[in-house]
């Protein structure tokens, strides 16, 4: 029996702001045919739930989403399960700010119930969920984030950054290597008020693991996953973008990276810089968004709240960016 209907049995036994988008120039038009490595093959919505092949891996991009319930965090939610009802989703990655606005004090705090196990509770989403902090888990307990692992089965934190290998397709694989950014960039390490803990991190100690990593890989897909852009339209400090663009995005070009994949922006993004071989996904908020507008290298960019699904086959990646209405704003398919 797979994962998919002992939940549904499971469950029964139980009973339980629009701005209008943006992209770069041709982008709305309709394309066809797989897009080579590194090149775009973006297209607009085009209605509900995607075809996707039962041999697929796929997973959901969610990010920014501790609003307690309000804005769209909960219909986001709801549909996050009621996709997955129809998809086989193997795993959430949650690319931080899972708590606005102070992080979690202990385990034991409210927040974990308002902002996450009540939300997010649609049996289909009983599904390991890998985590990383954004910068307000910093403002808070970060060591509590790590610990909830201990007593929630679906929250997997081992450390403040990690890896997971999993599968891509049937005879593939992907890395997935996990990094925490606020230690990152001088904007939190010098704010020893607000981020007390990011100073204390090692951030040569991250670097050099995160290099380890990607050059012992030997999967097919390389993704590095973190909570702040590299590249990005936002008014939030330059320098957050050009910490990252010093300290990480030479490691993702030098080994071969096909995706970062972030939050923090409340938008979606998807930027491809001239030169570069990566794929730059901004991933929208799951409760309050922000307006957003093109800027050098955009593919698409759109201000709806929402999620993104992945779709992993043995020759091809695929993400589709999901509005709070349920409609693919966007898709986009690299094939290798």
């Amino acid at each position: 029996m797979n994962r998919r209907n002992y939940l549904r049995i499971l469950s029964a036994m139980l009973a339980v702001p629009v701005f209008g988008g943006c992209a770069a120039e041709g982008e709305r038009a309709k394309t066809s045919g797989d897009a080579k490595a590194g090149e775009a093959n973006g297209a607009p919505a085009k209605g509900g739930i995607p075809s996707i092949p039962e041999e697929n891996k796929n997973f959901y991009l969610v990010s920014d989403l501790g609003r307690n319930g309000y804005y769209k965090q909960k219909p986001i939610a709801e549909l996050m399960g009621q996709w997955a009802e129809k998809i086989d989703i193997e795993f959430v990655v949650a690319a931080g700010d899972t708590h606005h606005f102070e992080g979690v004090a202990s385990v034991d705090d409210p927040l974990w119930m308002t902002n996450y196990e009540l939300i997010y509770s649609h049996p289909e989403l009983m599904l390991e969920w890998f985590v990383v902090n954004g910068n307000h888990e910093y403002r808070g307990n970060t060591q509590a984030v790590l610990d909830y692992s201990k007593k929630s089965r679906r929250w997997i934190a081992p450390a403040k950054y990690y890896s997971k290998v999993v599968e891509a397709g049937e005879n593939e694989k992907a890395l997935l290597a996990f990094i925490d950014t606020p230690p990152l960039l001088d904007k939190y390490r010098e704010d020893t008020e607000k981020y007390p803990d990011a100073c204390r991190q090692d951030m040569g100690a991250q670097l050099r693991w995160l290099e380890k990593t990607l050059a012992e890989s030997k999967e097919k897909w390389k993704f590095v996953i973190g909570h702040h852009p590299v590249f990005a339209d936002t008014d939030k400090d330059e320098s957050e973008r050009t910490d990252m663009q010093t300290r990480v995005k030479p490691l993702l070009d030098k080994y071969g990276v096909d995706f970062y994949l972030c939050g923090h922006i409340h938008n979606f993004q998807h930027i491809q810089r001239e030169g570069s071989q990566v794929d730059y996904l901004v991933n929208t908020s799951g409760s309050l968004s922000r307006p957003v507008k093109a800027i050098e290298g955009t593919k698409f960019c759109d201000p709806s709240e929402g999620f993104t699904l992945f779709s992993l086959s043995d020759s091809a990646a695929t993400f589709y960016l999901v509005n709070h209405e349920g409609k693919v704003l966007y898709e986009y398919r690299r094939t290798k």
